[in-house]
């Protein structure tokens, strides 16, 4: 296991916005609420960025020092000077951060494919993570929905808004509108930052199913899951219930990305939830 940084004179009421110089890239991070309250981590999924969160933010910075992090290639993070968007390597990332940040522990939060970095993440530091919380996280690529939108051509790209629409459109309930900041920000990815993080979740999930995983780590952990859902079954939500004391929620009427559809409900069972294993891990320190 590596050692964390010693960074002594982080000072934890960091800027809200701060760019970490990084040997194999710069990562972008946004800090909100008290800087001595506990702290919850949210990392968001492929094509997107830490942006994906803004709705529920306000929801949660009240009680928790709430850190978003760009994922490397991804929002305004560069692209890793390596080209290595292997799923451990992101968890590797997200450890240094944490520790530049001078993190002792975190619920981590991880929408999507950033359940994959997140999950990543505590295999990697275990001791870092407190708690861990997935949203539309696909269990394995046996509940994945294929999608009919055609891959993307890297010789147009980046593609036209409504190329990225119909993309983007089963990452939402049916009817929902893309929203035009998630377009803006597709396309301001290159073509190898896009695919190259979507192939690492595949490789990652092919090596090993979340729940064997997560059983392995005996971290705490919750699953919300939209039965709407296009991207994943909703129904595989059920398979994380192997992992002991899984906590699964499912939400009426919510597709793949609830933290912007109904950022409401998916604060009401994150908060109770961050707040348990944040007493349970100040007590443990």
């Amino acid at each position: 296991m590596t050692p964390p940084e010693r960074h002594p004179h982080v000072n934890a009421a960091a800027p809200k916005d701060s760019v970490l110089r990084l040997e194999q890239g710069d990562i972008h991070v946004s800090q909100d609420g008290p800087g001595d309250a506990p702290v919850l981590l949210l990392i968001h999924g492929s094509a997107a960025s830490g942006r994906s969160w803004d709705a529920m933010v306000p929801l949660l910075a009240t009680l928790h020092r709430v850190i978003r992090i760009d994922l490397p290639g991804h929002g305004r993070s560069a692209e890793p000077a390596d080209g290595d968007y292997a799923t451990p390597e992101q968890g590797r990332r997200i450890a240094t951060v944490l520790d530049r940040l001078g993190v002792g522990h975190a619920t981590v939060v991880g929408h999507s494919s950033g359940g994959y970095a997140a999950t990543a993440l505590a295999e990697h530091r275990p001791g870092l993570v407190s708690a861990l919380a997935l949203i539309s996280t696909g269990p394995h690529m046996g509940a994945f929905i294929p999608q009919e939108a055609a891959a993307f051509d890297p010789a147009q790209w980046p593609p036209a808004d409504d190329r990225i629409r119909a993309f983007a459109s089963t990452a939402f309930r049916a009817g929902y509108k893309v929203p035009q900041e998630l377009v803006d920000e597709l396309r301001g990815m290159t073509y190898r930052a896009v695919t190259a993080a979507m192939q690492a979740s595949i490789a990652y999930l092919d090596e090993r199913a979340l729940p064997d995983r997560l059983t392995a780590l005996g971290k705490p952990l919750q699953v919300i899951f939209g039965d709407q859902d296009r991207r994943w079954r909703p129904a595989s939500a059920a398979d994380y219930r192997v992992v002991p004391g899984a906590e699964v929620e499912l939400l009426p009427g919510a597709g793949h990305t609830p933290v912007l559809e109904d950022p409401d409900r998916v604060a009401a069972l994150l908060l109770p939830f961050a707040a348990i294993h944040a007493v349970r891990a100040s007590k443990a320190t």
